[in-house]
């Protein structure tokens, strides 16, 4: 997915967005976030532990995470560049 087009269906969704990068290799330990939240990799690569399963992301590909789901991330040897859509969840 091309960066203008995740950005038109951020803020159609009502999510907030965030450009973030991380370092080679950073590895987060399994948590979850008060907010549902969609990623678009632009650079690098990040790999999403979640059920027992895990699989990785590049560029140009997204991914969602909701509210609550725990989950661990671990980013790639080159690094990782995205924009996170964050939106806070309904309750």
């Amino acid at each position: 997915m091309d960066r203008a087009t995740f950005e038109a269906e951020l803020a159609r969704d009502g999510y907030a967005p965030v450009e973030r990068q991380r370092p080679p290799n950073e590895i987060e330990a399994e948590h979850a976030h008060g907010f549902d939240a969609r990623l678009l990799i632009l650079e690098g690569a990040m790999t999403i532990h979640c059920d027992g399963a895990a699989r990785s992301y590049g560029p140009g590909e997204t991914f969602e995470m909701p509210a609550g789901r725990r989950h661990a991330e671990q980013v790639g040897p080159k690094g990782v560049a995205y924009i996170a859509g964050r939106r806070t969840a309904a309750g």
